[in-house]
Formats: C-alpha cells, sequence, structure tokens
C-alpha cells in the first residue's frame, strides 16, 4: 500500500503539469492579422528563387531552358514570374541540339498568357548561321515558338549587317522577317530577298 503523503505528492505534482499545460496552450495563441501585419507584405514575392533553371519539354524532350540568377514569382491575381540580374535561354532542335541562345539583364514570364518578356542588352544568337540579334527588348511566345519585337534591332552576320524596326521569327532565327529594314547584305548566287 501507497503511503498517503505519497499519493497526495503524485496527485500535486500532476495538477500543477496540467495547470503548467494549459498555461503554455493559452499563453501560445497568435492573433493573425496581427502576424500578417508584421510578417506579409502585399507586394513581396511568394517564392524567391537563386540560380533558377526552368525547361520547357514537348514529347518527353526539352525544347527550351531558361537560366536566370534571380527569380521572383508573384501570385497576386495574375501568376508572374519576374528575372533579375541575367538569364539565359537555350533552345533546342528535335534532336536536343541547341540551335539558339537568348540573353538579357530582366525578364518576365507571364505563366496566363505563356510569354517571356526580355529586356535591357537583348541578345539572340544563332548557332549554325552565327547570327546576332541585338535589340532592347523582345518577346517569346510558349505556344507557337515565336520571337517577335517592335523595337530597333540590328542583326549581325558574317554576310553583313541590318537594321530595322522590329522583327518576327522563329526561336531558332534561322529565318526571319525584319519591319522596315535598312543595311547592306551579301547575297549568294542566285539568292533573293523576300
Amino acid at each position: 500500500m501507497v503511503p498517503q503523503t505519497t499519493t497526495r505528492l503524485i496527485s500535486l505534482i500532476l495538477r500543477n503539469a496540467f495547470l503548467c499545460v494549459l498555461f503554455f496552450c493559452a499563453a501560445c495563441q497568435n492573433d493573425i492579422a496581427i502576424v500578417e501585419r508584421i510578417s506579409f507584405q502585399e507586394d513581396a514575392p511568394t517564392e524567391s528563387t537563386k540560380d533558377l533553371v526552368m525547361t520547357y519539354a514537348e514529347a518527353g524532350y526539352a525544347r527550351v531552358e531558361i537560366h536566370a540568377a534571380l527569380a521572383e514569382t508573384y501570385r497576386n491575381g495574375s501568376q508572374i514570374t519576374q528575372i533579375k540580374d541575367s538569364l539565359k535561354v537555350y533552345f533546342f532542335n528535335e534532336k536536343g541540339a541547341i540551335v539558339s541562345t537568348l540573353s538579357a539583364r530582366y525578364g518576365q514570364i507571364n505563366y496566363a498568357t505563356g510569354e517571356l518578356m526580355v529586356k535591357d542588352s537583348v541578345r539572340l544568337y544563332n548557332l549554325q548561321k552565327k547570327q546576332t540579334l541585338e535589340t532592347e527588348a523582345l518577346f517569346w511566345n510558349q505556344k507557337d515558338s515565336s520571337i517577335f519585337t517592335k523595337s530597333a534591332v540590328i542583326v549581325r552576320s558574317p554576310k553583313g549587317k541590318l537594321f530595322g524596326k522590329g522583327i518576327r521569327t522563329k526561336q531558332d532565327f534561322s529565318n526571319y522577317v525584319l519591319l522596315e529594314p535598312v543595311g547592306s547584305w551579301q547575297l549568294e548566287k542566285n539568292q533573293t530577298i523576300q
């Protein structure tokens, strides 16, 4: 048989432990409005990623790969990712080889429209033709793989240099339509400009 003093001591310890648990449970409640006021900023990104690599694939093969130093995603109404501190985009052919690259200092991906807008020191380069497109801003449309701008452009190639007030091309930059072209270009025998 347990002595009565021991029983009272155990009872006292259990009661105090229960009161401590109740106290801590009541003391740990936070007012959600106060927490949001302290920790939530309306214009802050919902996600922030360093050294982002994003791959768009079709039929299991990579078609486009975006590399970014810093990406911030905002989900307030529309889902937009802002790419800061430079980005590089690799465009692949059906065999998985890189056919062209796009680089800029800033970009913005709009997931609702499927568009990537890049600006500031924009360069699109076709590896096979060794031609470069330079402009200040352009758009890539994921749905039809097109690239376009209405900004002033310069196309440099071993065959010459062209200027224009806009361009439309596919992401591989193999053929293009230059809007309001000016410049000189070396044509091969029997080659025509359309």
